[in-house]
């Protein structure tokens, strides 16, 4: 038997119909919003074929939950299959690029998952791997804030954190850690190869046992008064520089 799900707000819901109509049961809207964005989403599930309804907007609050921002329309769907299951599925596939994962150390705030897995996408990031004990999973909250990319960006939670990371070394994968004492900075360091980054909680940073694993510790650096990042940030910049240097490494050199 399928398992069923809610997604909420406009990016989640539109995201999912333009990649997996067919997953989406129905979709419940608010009855009083009926705006220029209300009417090309229900243009497009019409377009899919997908079966609407409009409801009062108290029985899109019941359903979102006390911290959820609806935005008016709720999409009941089932779960699709996840293409990849573990990092050999990966690792074994035919990427275009060597290897570039994210590894996150027990992020518990689903709006700083969300906003990692979107970055995550927009950088290319291979697959978002984390612990599955003390970090939030994907919620309805990490694929609204995610905007999408919980649905395109492979999510992979791991029993053993650390024995994942071995086992990313073992196939040639660089562990790259990040820490605010290290004197290494992220700019000065080599990240166009097959490549792993490591950041750690809110708060906390890596625990001793990640940062252990990892091959290198690097720390962003920082050029005005506040001393540290937010996860979602940190991990922006750190995928960016990553990037913009696998990028530099494709392009021909002048003669």
């Amino acid at each position: 038997m399928s398992d069923t799900r809610i997604l909420f707000g406009f990016h989640a819901v539109l995201s999912r119909l333009r990649q997996h109509a067919a997953s989406v049961q129905e979709i419940l809207i608010d009855r009083d919003r009926i705006d220029a964005r209300m009417k090309d989403l229900l243009s497009m599930a019409e377009g899919a074929g997908v079966r609407h309804m409009q409801v009062e907007r108290s029985r899109l609050d019941g359903l979102a939950g006390v911290n959820g921002r609806h935005q008016g329309v709720i999409a009941r769907v089932v779960d699709t299959p996840i293409p990849y299951k573990d990092i050999h599925d990966i690792l074994e596939s035919e990427l275009e690029e060597p290897p570039f994962f994210l590894i996150l150390d027990g992020v518990e705030d689903p709006h700083n998952l969300g906003a990692c897995l979107r970055v995550a996408d927009a950088m290319g990031v291979h697959a978002v791997i984390a612990p599955k004990d003390r970090a939030v999973g994907l919620n309805a909250t990490v694929r609204k804030v995610a905007c999408g990319a919980a649905e395109t960006v492979p999510f992979i939670a791991v029993t053993n954190l650390a024995r994942t990371m071995r086992e990313l070394k073992d196939a040639g994968v660089m562990l790259v850690g990040t820490a605010a004492e290290e004197k290494q900075d992220l700019f000065n360091t080599r990240l166009d190869g097959p490549i792993a980054l490591v950041l750690g909680a809110e708060g906390t940073g890596l625990r001793r046992l990640t940062a252990e694993t990892c091959d290198t510790l690097v720390s962003i650096p920082m050029f005005g008064s506040v001393e540290s990042l937010n996860v979602s940030v940190a991990s922006g910049i750190c995928l960016y520089e990553a990037r913009r240097q696998r990028n530099a490494a494709t392009l021909p050199q002048e003669a």
